[in-house]
């Protein structure tokens, strides 16, 4: 993207920020953050964290702000430091420093990006150009595919959801570039206003590649009625949490009579698959309209959609005309962002996106302490006791549901700081000369090592995160949790603070986790990591009733007038939040047997700073539209929702506090899953 910096005050505002992370990391929670003319029982989320919300302003370069977006600053400004001192070393061809110095240099190099403009796409658009017949069309679709440029579906090597140790091959629905289906279904006014200022978008990115603007018009209505036509084959994102509708495993015969004009042989083929005799593919519907429109869309308007998605894909990595129409539209109308990033930020990003093993590395070691690994598998071990302990205790599952529930959290697996099993770059060249160039490399050097997995065990060491990502995640095919290092430190992750910290903060986020094995969707998965059924259909059923208790609840949550949370798109992250704190609490108090009671800190109980702990870390704020989109795209509620969600419906919290029947963090109904 284009050079834009932070201006003076907002740089202040982070340094500012940073420094009162800093403060607290010796104390267990910071107390000025709070705003006690709140009542805890009222709003909690007010309450643990007013004045900040109060004091802290969104930096013009994001549409939010908070403890990841802090963390996250703070790593960059790690790996700022190590990306600049490879692109200042000479290094041998082939090496890590070579690699993530090289591309770094190329990213900063705005002289020479924008001479290039759309240069490094001009390969793509002379295949695109000389498009004469249908197959001609499938064969171009495939060649975008192998280089990492989006088009019609997805396609790709993926664990068999029912044989979880294997590679397969599998096709989704894709095409879009729009969030999600409903932006293109949905007639309400702000939905009609996204569409208009997405042709708007359309027909100025067709612009800077030289088309007139009565043209350009026109080919932005011909890409939004081929995209239109793909989102209403469709399904929304909350029938694809259902994994039963993204696992359709049939024999390669059986999937051609799908598309009997679109040959999946040829497409394969020109995309150097291994051969194969079935494959997944996921939405049949989906595919079905897709093979209608290879007849009935006129190639020269196929040919437009996929100029179209070339262009959008690589915007980012081209010259100023197109880097700042893709920001105008995705970064300041979809969410809110007033300026892009420095320069420097967006180099980094994109180091760590491409080359995030070789960088992560170098972050590893000047980051990541060996003692936070031991002690996350302490928290992690008393957490795993404590979900036993809670699955025994649950009145409403039978024996023979929790027999297979206990088997599953003992075969629960971990992975934290980084990966110890790295595989690097081999066979990727990388110089200083072409950003585009790079990035166009990087995406078909992953993309042709994915294919390379099909027919082959799956490697369950493999990370889907980077070292320096502020994240973490559940995987049901693997069962197994991932911590990167960028997320074990204050205030998720905190030597300084006592127990009842670290417990409400990463133990929490851990808790969370383990109950994603449990969620909607992570509970159709056994403890093998395969899609099976094994709860009772009795059981079963009281479970999905319990669940919809949690969809009501936060189904009812107005976020702005009119907007309200999609109790059904985030049931598997707010069952993750209520669930995991409730585990998480467990553990805490089992941590305590045995030993003294701690003592009160800054008048506040262990019980209560448990509940701080978790508070804290979603201290954040959102632009509007940030909010508008986190509602619309996303699985995870909102942070207010975040937090007072779960520990309203959690009698620990109501004690904790002295909260009575009737104030609004106590349920007249509570919520009750594990």
């Amino acid at each position: 993207m284009p050079k834009f910096y932070f201006r003076l005050t907002m740089a202040l505002a982070v340094l500012l920020s940073l420094a009162a992370m800093t403060m607290a990391q010796g104390k267990a929670f910071d107390t000025s953050r709070m705003d006690k003319t709140v009542e805890a029982c009222t709003d909690f989320f007010q309450y643990a964290n007013g004045t900040w919300l109060k004091n802290t302003e969104i930096p013009s370069t994001e549409s939010r702000w908070g403890t990841f977006n802090i963390l996250a600053d703070n790593n960059n400004a790690i790996l700022k430091d190590i990306l600049e001192t490879a692109a200042k070393t000479e290094a041998a061809a082939g090496t890590d420093s070579q690699m993530i110095g090289d591309f770094y240099s190329s990213c900063m190099d705005e002289a020479a990006i924008e001479k290039a403009g759309a240069k490094p796409l001009k390969p793509y658009f002379k295949q695109i150009k000389a498009i004469k017949t249908v197959s001609d069309l499938q064969r171009q679709i495939a060649v975008m595919h192998n280089a990492g440029l989006p088009a019609v579906f997805s396609f790709g090597g993926g664990a068999d959801l029912k044989n979880s140790t294997m590679v397969i091959v599998n096709a989704g629905q894709g095409g879009l570039t729009l969030p999600n289906r409903d932006y293109y279904t949905k007639d309400d006014e702000k939905s009609v206003e996204t569409r208009q200022k997405f042709m708007e978008y359309m027909t100025n990115m067709f612009k800077n590649l030289g088309d007139k603007p009565e043209k350009a018009a026109a080919n932005a209505k011909i890409v939004m009625d081929l995209q239109t036509r793909l989102a209403n084959a469709s399904l929304a994102q909350v029938d694809l949490r259902n994994p039963d509708n993204r696992y359709n495993k049939i024999p390669l015969a059986d999937a051609q009579k799908i598309t009997p004009d679109f040959s999946w042989e040829e497409y394969m083929k020109t995309r150097g698959v291994p051969a194969v005799s079935d494959f997944n593919i996921g939405q049949p519907a989906f595919f079905k309209e897709v093979n209608a429109m290879m007849k009935e869309v006129p190639l020269e308007n196929w040919k437009t959609y996929l100029r179209f998605m070339t262009v959008n894909s690589a915007a980012p990595s081209l010259s100023k005309k197109f880097a700042d129409e893709n920001f105008n539209f995705f970064g300041k109308y979809l969410s809110g962002a007033k300026q892009q990033q420095p320069r420097w930020k967006t180099c980094v990003g994109a180091v760590n996106g491409n080359l995030g093993e070789a960088l992560g590395e170098e972050y590893i070691k000047r980051a990541f302490k060996p003692e936070a690994k031991a002690r996350m598998n302490e928290l992690i071990d008393n957490l795993l006791a404590a979900m036993k302990v809670r699955v025994n205790g649950l009145e409403w599952m039978g024996d023979e549901t929790k027999a297979q529930a206990q088997r599953k959290i003992s075969t629960f697996k971990r992975k934290i700081g980084s990966s110890d099993n790295l595989r690097g770059y081999k066979g990727l060249t990388v110089d200083d000369k072409s950003y585009a160039g790079n990035v166009l490399r990087s995406r078909e050097f992953q993309i042709r090592r994915n294919l390379e997995d099909i027919n082959k065990p799956v490697d369950r060491t493999r990370w889907n995160f980077t070292p320096p990502t502020v994240n973490a995640s559940y995987s049901g095919v693997n069962n197994d949790i991932t911590f990167p290092a960028g997320i074990l430190q204050p205030p998720f992750f905190n030597f300084e603070a006592d127990d009842a910290i670290n417990y409400g903060a990463i133990g929490g986020v851990i808790g969370h986790e383990i109950s994603h094995g449990f969620d909607d969707s992570g509970s159709r998965f056994d403890a093998d990591g395969n899609l099976k059924m094994w709860w009772t259909a009795d059981d079963r059923k009281k479970f999905e009733e319990r669940a919809a208790c949690v969809v009501k609840q936060f189904s009812e949550y107005e976020v702005q007038p009119g907007l309200f949370i999609n109790g059904k798109l985030t049931l598997g992250e707010n069952i993750g939040d209520f669930a995991g704190l409730t585990v998480a609490y467990e553990g805490f108090k089992k941590s305590l047997e045995g030993k003294p009671r701690p003592a009160d800190i800054d008048g506040f109980t262990p019980e209560q700073r448990f509940f701080l702990g978790w508070a804290q870390v979603w201290a954040g704020k959102y632009t509007p539209e940030a909010e508008r989109l986190q509602v619309e795209t996303n699985t995870h509620s909102l942070p207010r929702w975040r937090v007072n969600g779960p520990l309203s419906n959690m009698p620990e919290f109501a004690q904790a506090y002295g909260c009575k029947q009737g104030q609004p963090m106590v349920r007249s109904e509570m919520c009750q899953i594990w």
